[in-house]
């Protein structure tokens, strides 16, 4: 199987996704988090950034900088900002969002695309927002 048609399992609760992950845009991101795999953390409601959940990663180093960067994803694209400004984190934009921080405005690498799944991002958002933090997953598809 070719990189750039790698996907990844997301499973929060009941809710199961599909991502792609986009190895051609941002090759170094995607290797240095499919070395992480599988990977478990808290998803919780943003803080800043509107629609959307994080986990937060504290000093988590993934070892890349920023490529395919933005600070408006659409619904479903994930973000990994690799620290900076503000502490590592995972961006999961379910609605309408522009990534920030109490900092200010940010920018992250968009590294994976909801590709199966996206009809639940709204209840991924209810979730997070009405019943706190969840057990996220990541594992190859």
């Amino acid at each position: 199987m070719h990189s750039f048609s790698m996907k990844i399992r997301i499973i929060v609760g009941a809710l199961h996704f599909v991502g792609r992950l986009e190895s051609e845009r941002a090759p170094g991101t995607c290797a240095a988090f499919l070395a992480h795999l599988p990977f478990r953390g808290k998803l919780i409601q943003a803080r800043w950034s509107g629609e959307a959940a994080w986990i937060p990663l504290g000093e988590l180093n993934f070892g890349v900088s920023a490529e395919n960067s933005t600070s408006d994803p659409a619904p479903g694209q994930l973000l990994l900002y690799p620290g900076g400004v503000s502490e590592t984190e995972i961006l999961f934009p379910y609605g309408s969002c522009r990534f920030a921080s109490k900092f200010g405005q940010l920018a992250g690498s968009h590294f994976i695309t909801i590709v199966e799944g996206a009809e639940q991002l709204g209840s991924l958002g209810e979730r997070v927002l009405w019943e706190g933090a969840q057990d996220i997953a990541f594992e190859a598809e």
